[in-house]
């Protein structure tokens, strides 16, 4: 019989929920995995990790249909849409099935089924596990960590049907390339799906219903990677006010007012994007301290909820709603509960990447947030067409920008558009955790040619020192 009493219990396997019952086991505690359908979560199964591998596929399909650029040519390029989802599953299967592995061999047994708190034993928690209605097991620990994650908000009027209106779940296996796509939404979801869509070859419209796309990046940023969507053809609406669609047979008509103008618009599919709800339901929550405000569980920066023993991390627990920070929040709850000295989560040293064309990448506050809280900023610039190792690369559109305090040279935020700046935007990451200046930021050697010296060049801009701008 499986043994039932645990230090921790951790509900929900995903990149919260694995890496803190992993840090556990490291850390010899006796700790248990409740999960009803995947390891690995949504991001692992039909987030993160398959969209990168989808967006490859549709990378390669550019460079393809771009070959004289580079002195090559070829005849009659195709590609197979089965082919390439398969293996964007392909690829989640085994990263999946890995995670599998890694929770065996620390020792963490998985207990397959849905866990909801279920009152107390003396000084510990029961935590109830059912699968198909039926009782599994009832787990008792001092700490219950809650990780079940979010998913997609629907939106009246536009519930997936799967057919005509999709959500991320089927637009990640499309048996058929569209011919005309809607996306709904201007977020890093939508944003990528649209770009995917457009390398593929789909004429692609997104509809944001704020004033511009990828609202939680920098100004500046989002609009230039809005410039750069519209050149490779990717139509965008802002301010848009949508309308309840008219199916048809293969195809749907949506009313769409945007800058004061209405249309009326088919296209073959609809994906909606229009952010998350936490997936807070049937967890055990009514009679506890534990608060949930907007779908989302209330934590300090401990990710501790208002009930003695029971935490929250990942996406339930609001945003920003990323697998990196997920795991950060669960390898430190872990730590906490171990007793260890942990410093706690500062949210704004985050990083946030959007993996389209070409790439967007922040961390820390925007200009406007960072002038908005009082902060007198210096800002610096510098383009990718001052690059050598972008031009070389036949990627001379992106930009990086800097946002420092003025009076310390604390350096606020940074924020880029390009390529590869998903992989650079690390640098910054470092630097805001070690409370870095301007001062070590510019005395510190980069290498040439790279395009990481657009870091370096928008730090010297930002104190009038650029070199090559």
């Amino acid at each position: 019989m499986a043994d039932t009493e645990f230090d921790v219990v951790v509900i929900g396997g995903g990149p919260g929920g694995y890496v803190a019952a992993i840090r556990a086991a490291q850390l010899k505690l006796k700790v248990a995995v409740v999960e009803s359908t995947h390891l690995g979560g949504i991001c692992l199964n039909w987030g993160c990790i398959p969209t990168k591998a989808l967006l490859r596929s549709s990378e390669i399909n550019h460079l393809l249909h771009n070959l004289p650029e580079f002195g090559f040519s070829a005849d009659n390029i195709r590609f197979d849409l089965a082919a390439i989802v398969k293996r964007s599953r392909g690829v989640s299967k085994q990263l999946a099935s890995g995670v599998g592995h890694l929770l065996k061999k620390n020792k963490v047994p998985v207990f397959d089924g849905r866990g909801k708190l279920a009152g107390t034993a003396g000084d510990k928690r029961r935590v109830a596990v059912t699968k198909d209605g039926k009782d599994v097991a009832t787990l008792t620990a001092k700490h219950v960590i809650l990780a079940t994650g979010a998913r997609a908000r629907v939106l009246p009027g536009l519930e997936p049907d799967g057919k005509l209106v999709w959500s991320y779940r089927e637009a990640m296996v499309p048996d058929a390339m569209p011919r005309r796509l809607l996306v709904i939404g201007s977020g890093a979801i939508g944003i990528e799906f649209a770009s995917f869509f457009r390398n593929m070859g789909a004429e692609v419209t997104v509809a944001e219903v704020v004033d511009r796309i990828l609202p939680v990046e920098d100004e500046e940023i989002a609009a230039f990677a809005a410039k750069q969507f519209e050149k490779q053809g990717i139509r965008i609406l802002t301010g848009a006010k949508i309308g309840t669609p008219e199916k048809k047979d293969g195809s749907v008509l949506v009313e769409i007012e945007s800058g004061g103008k209405k249309e009326k618009l088919e296209f073959d599919r609809i994906i909606s994007a229009v952010g998350i709800v936490g997936n807070v339901e049937d967890l055990g929550l009514d009679g506890t301290k534990v608060k949930v405000e907007k779908t989302h569980v209330l934590i300090d920066e401990f990710c501790r909820t208002g009930e003695p023993g029971v935490y929250a991390i990942g996406d339930l627990a609001g945003a920003p709603w990323l697998a990196h920070k997920a795991s950060h929040e669960g390898v430190l709850c872990v730590e906490k509960i171990a007793g260890l000295d942990v410093h706690p989560i500062d949210w704004t040293n985050i990083p946030g990447c959007t993996y389209c064309r070409p790439q967007v990448a922040s961390v820390g506050l925007t200009e406007a947030k960072a002038k908005a809280t009082g902060h007198e900023v210096k800002v610096g610039r510098f383009p990718f067409i001052g690059n050598g190792k972008a031009i070389a690369m036949g990627e001379p559109e992106g930009m990086v920008k800097t946002v420092f305090d003025a009076k310390t040279g604390e350096l606020l935020g940074a924020h880029m558009v390009g390529a590869e700046v998903t992989e650079m935007i690390q640098g910054y990451v470092i630097a805001r955790t070690l409370e870095t200046t301007e001062t070590e930021l510019m005395h510190s050697v980069f290498p040439h040619p790279t395009v990481s010296e657009t870091m370096h060049e928008s730090v010297l801009g930002a104190f009038n020192q650029a070199i090559h701008f």
